[in-house]
């Protein structure tokens, strides 16, 4: 049996590869939709924000990337310096990719249960968050996991 790191390496490409080709038609990266994420659940998101919010996703540069692609492309506009909002427009397009993720995450856990989908979740965070205790580093911007609570 492979490694625990293995199947995590080889997952995030495949999820990575199957993202990028389905959102291709939209003219988005898995990264610049996660962008668009931030933006929507955070109305008025800073710059900060995003960086913050996908730090454990993808470098600094990366991320500006797709924040610029994201203003280019219309999806997003600044209604102030280091702040970003979706658009009309961008609102509506996010409705119709997110019909698509909804059938990607479908296909991604075709035959595992909702238990062993939400074990399989915790397992990783109890993981990441040992790890990151142990190295002082926290990516998610929360208190680190402790097996008292």
């Amino acid at each position: 049996m492979k490694p625990i790191g293995y199947w995590l390496n080889r997952t995030d490409q495949a999820i990575t590869r199957y993202m990028n080709g389905m959102l291709q038609e939209f003219g988005l990266t898995r990264v610049a939709w996660q962008v668009l994420n931030v933006v929507h659940d955070t109305p008025e998101a800073t710059d900060v924000d995003v960086r913050s919010a996908l730090s454990a996703n993808a470098d600094t540069h990366t991320l500006t990337a797709a924040v610029e692609t994201v203003l280019a492309d219309g999806w997003a506009s600044r209604p102030a310096p280091e702040r970003l909002t979706l658009t009309r427009s961008g609102r509506r397009r996010l409705n119709e990719v997110a019909e698509r993720v909804a059938t990607f995450r479908d296909l991604s856990t075709s035959g595992i249960s909702p238990d062993e989908y939400r074990t399989a979740v915790l397992v990783l965070e109890r993981m990441a968050l040992n790890l990151e205790t142990a190295t002082g580093a926290d990516l998610t911007g929360r208190e680190a996991w402790s097996p008292r609570g």
